[in-house]
This record gives C-alpha cells, structure tokens and sequence, in this order.
C-alpha cells in the first residue's frame, strides 16, 4: 500500500464540508482508492489534513491523471480556492503495516 498526507492552511471560518462533498462525489470505483480521512487540527481548526491511502502508488498516480477524474473534481478545486489559504503541502507515504482494533 502506499498513501498521501495532504497539509492545507484554511482561512478563518472556513467550512470544508461542500468541498469534501465534491471530492467524495469525483471518487470512481476502481481507482486503487483504499481510504480517505479528512480531520482538522484540534488545536488549529485552520489546519486540515488529509490521508489518502491507496492500493499503490502506481493506482494513486493513475488516479491522479485520469481526465474523468479531473473533470469531476473542477467544482471541488473551485471551492478550494476560496477556503485554502496557499498551496496544499503533500508528503508521499509508504505503508508500512495496517491494523484496527479487530485486527491488532
């Protein structure tokens, strides 16, 4: 497996939900998507992280170029840019081991 860490600074107030709506909406089936989880930071709510966890990263990238893709995600970008305050940072992530609680 292989996952993304996505870092974005939000400005004041900002809500996030019509943007994770349109991004949850752009999903396609097959995609190598495992999970997505969306948070904010406790102490900084203007600090939004993202982990994105896919079957590989050769899946992600294929992802990433798809044009459907793209075109689905036009809305979603458009609100970004009115809640996101500079450039998102991303850290590429190698899983290294997985588990939950019914696993551990």
């Amino acid at each position: 497996m292989w996952a993304q860490l996505i870092e974005m600074q939000l400005k004041p107030g900002s809500d996030t939900d019509e943007m994770i709506e349109l991004i949850r909406a752009a999903e396609q089936s097959g995609s190598g998507l495992v999970r997505t989880i969306f948070m904010r930071d406790q102490a900084d709510p203007n600090r939004a992280i993202t982990l994105v966890v896919f079957e590989s990263e050769q899946a992600a990238r294929a992802r990433e170029q798809d044009p459907r893709r793209g075109e689905r995600l036009a809305a979603a970008r458009a609100v970004m840019a009115e809640i996101v305050d500079g450039a998102p940072g991303f850290t590429d992530l190698v899983v290294v081991d997985e588990w939950t609680e019914a696993t551990a």
